[in-house]
């Protein structure tokens, strides 16, 4: 009877201890995907940041290749030139820097419509440009400038497509057992009013000492016994 009354409180303490660290998890993932992001996602906003900054530092350099910056600043930027200049490819790396960071460090979008209007207006421009302008007439930059852009475009559209949201579903997937668990099981075992019932049903006091003496008594000596049945 002791074994068994041991053998439910280890299995209650068990239960409590198991539910207690379910929730201790689930409180735990959920504190850090409240207060950060996931480190896939930082990576690839990372890299939307190397994109803006390797654009900006190629058109830097080829502005100091073709003069002075403050001249060429005056010439692309002032005298804007959609045949000449590559203001605007650098306009278009600000543009998908402030769509994808907007999109997927802010407001954290769990979708692949913003990656995919950034690379399809970056695509179409870039193509539209080598086809009409005569950067491909102003030497090194006028190759390397459109080919780069083109290409972190895409890098950036391979790692959130096949990188940060598998990765990201996945990790909710490992995350659902523990939300079923705490779910399912009660964080306090039952109370000790429970555990008397519970007891109190495989549990039958024995005979009182009193009584049996009586007995006792009756049974060597009929004719009390029959004097205590009458009265």
């Amino acid at each position: 009877m002791e074994r068994s009354i041991d053998s439910r409180l280890t299995a209650k303490g068990m239960g409590s201890v198991s539910s207690m660290v379910a929730s201790a998890r689930l409180e735990s993932y959920e504190a850090a995907d409240k207060k950060c992001i996931s480190d896939v996602r930082r990576t690839f906003c990372l890299f939307v940041t190397f994109d803006l900054l390797f654009i900006t530092m190629l058109w830097i350099i080829e502005l100091n290749v073709n003069g002075s910056i403050e001249t060429q600043l005056e010439k692309e930027v002032l005298h804007y030139d959609y045949h000449a200049s590559f203001f605007d490819i650098f306009l278009l790396a600000v543009f998908r820097f402030s769509a994808l960071i907007l999109s997927y460090a802010i407001c954290k979008l769990r979708h692949w419509w913003a990656i995919a209007i950034t690379t399809a207006v970056s695509c179409a421009f870039l193509i539209v440009k080598v086809i009409l302008s005569k950067l491909l007439t102003q030497g090194a930059f006028g190759y390397l400038l459109p080919i780069v852009s083109f290409v972190l475009a895409w890098i950036e559209t391979w790692l959130l497509d096949f990188k940060v949201l598998p990765q990201e579903a996945e990790d909710e997937i490992r995350y659902q057992p523990f939300v079923d668990s705490v779910d399912r099981t009660p964080v306090m075992g039952p109370g000790p009013l429970s555990d008397r019932q519970t007891e109190g049903q495989f549990y039958s006091p024995p005979e009182s000492l009193a009584d049996s003496d009586e007995d006792l008594e009756d049974k060597h000596d009929p004719e009390k016994g029959l004097i205590h049945q009458v009265t």
